[in-house]
């Protein structure tokens, strides 16, 4: 079955990034064991940190998506920093502008954030479908126009009292940030865009495979030139599924600036739109495999740290480890071959072990 093959990958995957891991921490004069013992108590210990595993996942279980729905699509969102950026923006100058009750307030910044990014992506997807232009090379300059955007706006318009580099504050009654859920996990940055992200994952798992429109998605990216042959527009597609993807990457920025922090800083590229990447390879491009994807970089983002404080093993190492499951995520097609190889194996053995029986 193809789930089977697809966990067998990511799982390969994730032992190898370990053990490469252990070697460097060994090769640092530390103690593996120790190591990932303080890694994985950091991110699981207690409900305080468990939260703040589940809010650092928030952002990434939504910037993954939308890689991957991308992915699905025959696409290559490589801008999702930058539609992270759009939608943060965009979700902060309406934070610090408007002033309603949070009840009108949250629904208004999430559907706000979700437009930009997904405005923001559609361009490039019209630049793709419209003339060819590379999504690669237009997701890329849009990120650095969103940089740029973000440097110029915040100081200009939405200045801290303090710094020049930071947005003022996001009052309470705009933030993501709710008071029963963060006495819940006893004061965590867990919020309210984790239930967004993981709704995202189920409705993009129901338009993926259930819907026409999803099956219309797909089948522009196989094979553009037989989709249009069955007359679906392929342009119009190209451009959709990059505004789709766009809006999840969106509400990962309204996650992040009015939820997982107070404010929002210029001179920065977030990361998590860069790590979408990796958690999309992870998660096989599955909304399903995604959310665990995401779950687990988040216990790991969480965990260094207290490693690092408890051990005196770099933090690095941490992120080290990201980077070594990502490389052989990327290249899973050797261990779709090696499962394919112990599949043929194990049935070879049944076959024989059957025909000795008669």
């Amino acid at each position: 079955m193809k789930w089977s093959k697809s966990l067998f990958t990511a799982l390969a995957a994730v032992v190898l990034g370990l053990i490469g891991g252990a070697l460097l921490m060994l090769f640092t004069g530390s103690n593996p064991i120790e190591g990932y013992k303080y890694l994985f108590q950091g991110g699981l210990m207690n409900v305080e940190r468990f939260g703040n595993t589940l809010g650092s996942a928030t952002t990434l279980i939504l910037t993954g998506l939308s890689v991957a729905f991308a992915f699905k699509t025959g696409l290559f969102n490589i801008g999702a920093s930058g539609q992270m950026l759009a939608g943060g923006l965009t979700a902060t100058a309406l934070a610090l502008t408007l002033k309603l009750p949070k009840e009108l307030m949250l629904p208004i910044i999430i559907l706000g954030s979700m437009l930009s990014g997904a405005i923001w992506a559609a361009i490039p997807g019209l630049l793709k479908a419209r003339f060819n232009v590379h999504e690669v090379v237009a997701t890329i300059m849009m990120n650095w126009i969103a940089y740029w955007m973000v440097y110029y706006t915040i100081p200009a318009f939405f200045k801290g009292p303090m710094l020049e580099t930071e947005s003022a504050r996001i009052s309470d009654y705009a933030s993501l940030r709710v008071d029963w859920l963060t006495k819940m996990f006893n004061g965590s940055y867990i919020n309210l865009g984790l239930f967004v992200a993981l709704a995202a994952v189920v409705i993009v798992a129901i338009i993926l495979d259930k819907t026409t429109l999803g099956y219309e998605l797909k089948a522009v990216g196989f094979n553009r030139h037989s989709a249009e042959y069955a007359g679906i527009s392929v342009p119009k597609n190209i451009a959709l599924a990059m505004g789709i993807s766009g809006g999840l990457a969106g509400l990962a920025g309204a996650a992040f600036y009015v939820g997982y922090a107070y404010n929002m800083q210029i001179g920065v590229l977030p990361a998590a739109g860069f790590d979408g990447i990796a958690v999309a390879l992870l998660g096989a491009n599955s909304p399903w495999g995604v959310a665990a994807a995401a779950i687990f970089f988040g216990i790991l983002h969480s965990g260094k740290g207290y490693m690092s404080a408890m051990t005196k093993i770099p933090p690095d190492i941490g992120d080290t480890i990201i980077a070594i499951i990502i490389y052989f995520a990327a290249t899973s097609i050797l261990f779709e071959h090696f499962y394919d190889f112990l599949k043929k194996k194990l049935k070879t053995a049944k076959e024989a072990k059957a025909e000795a029986a008669k």
